[in-house]
């Protein structure tokens, strides 16, 4: 396998790993989407404090991944498929879209690329994800496939990102196989072939650049 998976953790573990990572995985949500927020900001505001020179708007999009995460691990045992990927999304993107939680039905654009995402269309996503959780493959390049194809698809009409990583993360944990998190040391290289991929569809740099660097367990 070219991705073989680095941990192989008990449920308990696994749910552990979910409560005790979960406010870095916001973060990271914050991060990827260039929020002005720093890691003790978001610790605070997690644990209820309010935090002064914090815009609303990120504030609610901290509560927002903080409520998806919520909704993850109260349905640990439940099965992925697309309807579940869309509550993710109706969490995270609450008040910052036209829709959440639903399919877009029109056209976006994505910041620094050319690429324009076309308009999914819900048999063919659902038969994707499928594709992805049903391959010959490790389920940590399950998860890192379907964090691409969710972030390059653009299924929603905003949090596409921030949902990607909680499927992946789902994905990972129901199986023990760790989580995903960018840190910031590795945020920049990551937007960088992050555009790249967008540009060209070949995911493999990516890929590797992520198992290398961003899947995070118990040693």
């Amino acid at each position: 396998m070219k991705f073989p998976d680095k941990y192989h953790l008990t449920r308990e573990q696994s749910i552990f790993l979910g409560k005790k990572k979960w406010d870095e995985n916001v973060y990271c949500g914050m991060r990827m989407e260039n929020r002005a927020v720093t890691f003790p900001q978001t610790r605070t505001i997690l644990d209820g404090v309010n935090v002064p020179n914090v815009q609303l708007s990120d504030i609610e999009a901290i509560l927002n991944m903080r409520d998806a995460w919520r909704f993850l691990l109260a349905s640990f045992d439940a099965p992925l498929d697309l309807d579940y990927v869309c509550k993710l999304n109706g969490y995270i993107a609450r008040n910052e879209a036209l829709e959440w939680g639903k399919l877009r039905t029109g056209t976006v654009g994505i910041s620094g690329t050319e690429y324009i995402p076309p308009v999914p269309n819900c048999n063919d996503a659902s038969a994707h994800l499928a594709e992805i959780l049903t391959a010959d493959t490790t389920v940590t390049e399950k998860a890192l496939t379907a964090f691409l194809w969710g972030c390059r698809a653009q299924l929603f009409w905003d949090g596409n990102k921030r949902t990607s990583l909680t499927v992946a993360n789902k994905i990972l944990l129901m199986a023990g196989a760790g989580m995903l998190t960018i840190t910031d040391r590795h945020m920049e290289q990551f937007n960088t072939l992050l555009l790249d991929y967008y540009n060209t569809g070949d995911g493999e740099t990516l890929l590797a650049f992520l198992y290398e660097n961003a899947i995070q367990g118990i040693g």
